[in-house]
């Protein structure tokens, strides 16, 4: 398991910690880091739109409807969550990527994604 108190951001700083709540993360433990069995690569800090919300389960990835058997609520514009990177670059390629929260984007997010585009979609 990777330890969030080692990995670094896409900013080269500390990782920090995306959401509690919802809960989120591969590991959920509120942050975007990840390891080999992390086959989605969840390492992309972002905030909730409807459009993306919308777009995702377009996609067959629907997290808006609750799974209490998953101890999953369902997520709500402007809530924080990891997202796989391929799936935000999918996004960003339609037009619809939700903003990103840089410091608590992991550093592997760049294995995949351009700085810049991230960059140009930072929350805050």
């Amino acid at each position: 398991m990777s330890s969030a108190q080692n990995a670094l951001n896409v900013l080269g700083q500390p990782l920090q910690a995306c959401s509690y709540d919802p809960l989120t993360g591969y590991f959920r433990d509120g942050c975007c880091h990840t390891d080999p069995k992390d086959g989605g690569l969840h390492v992309v800090c972002a905030v909730m739109t409807p459009e993306f919300l919308e777009f995702s389960r377009s996609r067959g990835n629907d997290l808006i409807t609750p799974r209490p058997q998953w101890r999953f609520k369902g997520l709500k514009p402007g809530n924080r969550w990891c997202l796989c990177a391929l799936r935000w670059k999918e996004a960003f390629e339609a037009g619809v990527a939700p903003k990103v929260v840089l410091q608590a984007t992991d550093v592997r997010a760049l294995d995949v994604l351009d700085l810049e585009d991230l960059i140009a979609h930072a929350h805050g």
